[in-house]
């Protein structure tokens, strides 16, 4: 079975490049090139390894990475954290750099700390890097110098430590909730009997709390050696030879930190043949998890069969998990998700893992299933259909990234160079491995892909565990499991997989074409708009940014606000129950097989004001897409008791999850203060599942998209208007009825008389509002100052802090408020981080958010919500932070920021709309904030042109003062007179309840928050291994 296209289109030119690709021909012992491919690679004399490449994707921007090969298994034992605090006072301090100087420039030239400055350590590893701008002069040369600085001047005293620790500390801190708790007994297990497991890169509390100055320097000058790095540097910049010289320049005179520099030690992972068992009981956890993992020694990839191997690998691990998705959606299923695939853990070792979450006392037979699944393999194999669609899939992804070759972003091409320098990983050319892949992939066999089944043998370094909250299976459980399955296999009493029938065509009538009825364009934004003879607008943007891109919105006023609270428990579920029974016309796992090897997906979303469908495709899968579409509008969707009971089941175990989460007492509170006690706002409990019609619930959904006129559609991508609009007339456009608009022009023009076809009109109106008559949700900020504390049952101590005033932005001034508020948030982040953590060190983080969501898309009226802080930070000392955090807002409002504060907003604000302008989705949200304008009066330019002029006059007008002005305009004035502090505490114990009882009394600014129980909306925990695989632990 061929699932590739057999017929191509004139019009799509660079797709008919990839189909036109010759196939290679090559040995299977062909070795793979050494050095990197397309890259100016080389060695300095002091032993620095560099990769320099030009790339114009984003604009003038250069992805800069410092690669070190020490990671936390170098650690001796009192020293157990030092590698990640090394990569925290690399921010902090260097030779050149004091007082987190580094953080402070990089922000002033517009890279953003988080987001374009970071570093990760791991066991194996640490990486530094950073996202610059490179439009003015010397730009580059100073962030190239950075990296230098890192390399070998690190300062490292007793000062510099004491300032970092606090932020350590709460890093530390953050990672032991349930999740975090899970993966370090996963990975002790998995590396038992080796350095690994001992050497999480976190390292240990006391060794945080107590390591000395000397020992962290001792640990960065023995280890961090030139000859362990390498500098990657992949940006708009037009001459590599220039940027190798610099380098050159920043890294070539620094001489290693140690006389003589140590040969990096191998840590050997010992195998067993009997697997390891565990039965993890955690109280917190999000739901029941299985985990089974099977270690191997890593492979090094050298020639061209080890490459077809690779590929062959992901295959077999792509066509079990269409296995596990398809499984997962039967009568009664023994989980609700599980997945497969294989990863690198550490340098010596990768492993394949399965991982499965399943309901409680599930955990047993879910194993089972895994287990009985993976033997299937190994007997009967994979079926010729099964193959193809894998093959269709993995054809497509090569093909999309092979047509935007020439749009890859610089940091995805820097991270394929951490990669050879990490791994050996060859690289060859995307140009080469399009060949070589569309050259392998028919040619692997179904045979093939389950040999590769052999490798989650239980006897192969096995790993099984499973999580559950409270303690349900045994060991013996667990292992009577493995028996069983074992046996079954040996006695071939295993049955053939057995396949569901899957249709050719998703539309199986192809609708005739519709009709426009009218176009407008708009050359100021590059936009083309359409009205339908059903009513619906479209309006496209034909853009150049990625080749292999188109990707869309459809928007129609009217949501849940509109329900009664008797109506909202049950309409509320109705995008859940329906996606499980199939929107589109096709159950999930019989369209997931229909749409092999095409790159198109859409998706639905009922909010509170708002119906959506969104949509991202290939040009070439366009046609699929909107017949995707087409069927969510005609398609009813029925409730059937299987796939309603899994999605009770579902939720159930999401609410039962989110009721042991020590968190959801305190969202629930935040949520209850700050917006009311409103059911929209309320925490759905299991009684209230009780209460869903899910006939009700399909209802409704089927109504949310019923009706054409309704919608608005924004199209943005790589659009061929000659290939797009057939199809939109096509799928989209249906003429029905003689009393339409425009009838009597299109009578005289004879256009009518032979149309039927796209999404028809229904003859009376369904879900049609004004967007300036919906029903507001209920809500409203205390008038008071109100802080509280909210004690929930931890197995680790947590603390949690939110600090919300309220917000009121004036209708009048709504255009420019808007932006005042974005401003106004990303300075209260920078400024608190600043105090927090680089001056008292006791915050790894901090959050500044603003809510505007709960008001309605009126044209007219006031807007109300709130401007948050959050952080996380020791129980002890939150009430104090808090204050602290006040004061400086405090003194922003009596004093104002400082010019550097502004500039350096400013700077980051302007890279980041840069960068935006590069991209498919940015504009996708500004023509849909467009259209949803307060501004917008039929023509999107005009409504598009006045935010643009409401951003460029804040920005002109954006000085200290102004800022000063716009945070005593839009937050109280001053800001200690209203606002809310919640912050959630671990509970106490009876003699400390009392005691606090008594000083929350003497003190009279704090009380005990009720605690609510449950949420909806979680997503049961499926545990990975990926943290320490990939650590990020940022600075």
């Amino acid at each position: 079975m061929d699932l590739l296209p057999t017929s191509e289109s004139p019009t799509l030119g660079r797709r008919v490049g990839f189909r036109s690709l010759k196939l290679v021909s090559v040995a299977m012992e062909e070795p793979l090139p050494e050095e990197p491919v397309g890259v100016a690679y080389g060695v300095l004399e002091n032993g620095l390894t560099y990769y320099v490449r030009t790339n114009p994707k984003p604009r003038m921007r250069a992805a800069l990475a410092l690669a070190v090969k020490v990671g936390s298994v170098l650690e001796e034992e009192e020293e157990r954290g030092v590698a990640h605090i090394v990569e925290h006072l690399a921010f902090s301090a260097t030779k050149k750099y004091t007082n987190h100087d580094i953080v402070k420039f990089l922000e002033s030239i517009g890279a953003e700390f988080g987001a374009c400055q970071n570093a990760l350590t791991s066991s194996d590893e640490t990486i530094y890097e950073l996202l610059v701008p490179v439009d003015k002069p010397d730009l580059l040369s100073q962030a190239i110098s950075i990296l230098a600085e890192f390399s070998s001047e690190v300062r490292v005293s007793a000062e510099d430590i004491e300032k970092e620790r606090g932020a350590v500390l709460e890093e530390y801190r953050g990672g032991r909730t349930a999740a975090g708790r899970m993966q370090d007994a996963h990975w002790v297990l998995m590396f038992e009997g080796s350095k690994y497991a001992e050497r999480l890169p976190i390292g240990l509390e006391k060794v945080i709390r107590t390591v000395t100055h000397e020992t962290v320097k001792q640990f960065y000058q023995k280890w961090y050696s030139l000859s362990n790095m390498a500098v990657v540097a992949v940006g708009d910049f037009s001459d590599v030879q220039s940027v190798v010289e610099l380098i050159r320049s920043h890294f070539g005179r620094k001489v290693p930190l140690s006389a003589s520099p140590l040969v990096m030690p191998d840590f050997p992972v010992p195998s067993h043949e009997e697997p390891r068992f565990s039965c993890f009981v955690e109280s917190e956890a999000a739901g029941s998890a299985v985990m089974v993992s099977c270690k191997m020694p890593v492979s090094e990839m050298r020639t061209v069969r080890d490459y077809r191997d690779s590929l062959a690998e992901a295959m077999f691990h792509c066509a079990l998990n269409q296995r596990f998705f398809k499984i997962s959606r039967r009568k009664d299923p023994p989980y609700f998700s599980c997945s497969s695939a294989a990863d690198t853990l550490v340098r010596p070792v990768k492993a394949y893992i399965m991982t499965s979450s399943c309901r409680e006392r599930g955990t047993v037979e879910a194993l089972e299933s895994m287990l009985m699944e993976v033997a299937r393999v190994r007997l009967h194999g994979f079926s010729d259909r099964e193959v193809s669609i894998v093959r269709a899939l993995m054809m497509s992804e090569i093909e999309s990234a092979y047509l935007e070759r020439d749009q890859m972003q610089s940091t995805n091409l820097r991270d394929e160079y951490l990669q050879h320098f990490f791994r050996k990983e060859p690289i060859v050319g995307i140009e080469y491995e399009a060949q070589i892949q569309k050259t392998l992939l028919p040619q692997i066999s179904p045979a093939e892909l389950s040999e590769f089944a052999a490798n989650f043998c239980t006897t192969c370094s096995c790993v099984i565990k499973i999580v559950e909250p409270r303690a349900r299976a045994t060991l013996e459980d667990l292992k009577a499991v493995v028996s069983k399955v074992n046996a079954l296999e040996e006695d071939r009493r295993i049955p053939p997989w057995d396949d569901e029938h899957v249709p050719e065509e998703i539309v199986g009538d192809k609708p005739n074409l519709g009709i426009i009825v009218q176009q407008d364009e708009y050359p100021s934004i590059g936009a083309t708009e359409l009205v339908l003879s059903n009513g619906m607008r479209i309006c496209y943007k034909s853009t150049d940014f990625l080749d292999d891109q188109v990707i869309f919105t459809g928007y129609a006023y009217g949501g849940l606000s509109e329900l009664s609270e008797d109506e909202y428990i049950s309409c509320s579920m109705g995008s859940t129950i329906s996606s499980e029974i199939g929107v589109f016309g096709y159950k999930p796992s019989v369209l997931m097989d229909m749409l092999a090897g095409k790159r198109a997906e859409v998706s639905t979303k009922v909010g509170a004001y708002m119906r959506t469908f969104s949509g991202d495709c290939s040009p070439s899968d366009l046609e699929t897409a909107l017949q995707l579409v087409y069927q969510l509008f005609t398609t009813n969707v029925e409730p059937r008791d299987e796939e309603v009971k899994i999605v009770m089941q579902m939720a159930e175990e999401a609410i039962c999850a989110q009721e042991r989460d020590p968190y959801t007492a305190f969202a629930n509170r935040v949520r209850e203060l700050n917006y009311g006690n409103s059911y929209f706002f309320r925490p759905i409990r299991i009684s209230d599942l009780k209460k869903v019609d899910p006939i009700q619930a399909c209802e409704y959904f089927n109504k949310c998209f019923k009706d054409p006129s309704t919608f608005t559609v924004v199209i943005v991508g790589n659009i061929d208007p000659t290939v797009s609009l057939p199809l939109i007339q096509q799928y989209l456009v249906r003429f029905l009825s003689l009393s339409l608009p425009h009838m009597e022009y299109l009578i005289l023009s004879d256009l009518i008389f032979p149309v039927q076809g796209g999404i028809p009109r229904p003859t009376e109106s369904v879900l049609q509002f004004n967007r300036d008559d919906l029903k507001g949700l209920p809500f409203k900020f205390p008038a008071t100052i109100v802080r509280e504390v909210v004690r929930s049952p931890m197995v680790e101590a947590q603390c949690s802090v939110q600090l919300a005033f309220p917000v009121m932005l004036k209708n009048t001034s709504m255009m420019e408020e808007i932006h005042y508020v974005g401003f106004l948030s990303k300075l209260l982040e920078t400024k608190i981080m600043q105090v927090l953590r680089f001056k008292h060190g006791q915050i790894y983080s901090v959050n500044v958010s603003v809510f505007l969501g709960g008001n309605k898309p009126s044209r007219s009226g006031d807007v109300r919500g709130d401007i948050s802080v959050n952080f996380s930070c020791d129980p002890d000392i939150s009430s104090k932070l808090v204050d602290i955090a006040l004061e400086e807002i405090s003194y922003l409002q009596d004093q104002g920021p400082s010019n550097q504060d502004v500039l350096s907003i400013l700077e980051i604000e302007q890279r980041a709309h840069e960068n935006g302008l590069q991209e498919n989705y940015y504009w996708l949200d500004r023509i849909l904030r467009s259209y949803q304008s307060r501004a917008y009066n039929g023509d999107v330019s005009v409504s598009f042109k006045i935010q643009d002029e409401g951003r460029s006059k804040v920005r002109k007008d954006l000085t200290p003062q102004a800022m000063q002005q716009a945070l005593q305009r839009v937050l109280p004035a001053p800001c200690r007179k209203q606002y809310t502090v919640v912050i959630l505490m671990p509970q106490l114990s009876y003699l400390k309840f009392v005691k606090s009882l008594f000083l929350s009394r003497s003190s009279g600014i704090s009380r005990d928050a009720k605690i609510l129980a449950g949420a909806a909306g979680a997503v049961v925990l499926a545990v990975t291994l990926w943290r320490y695989s990939r650590s990020t632990l940022t600075s």
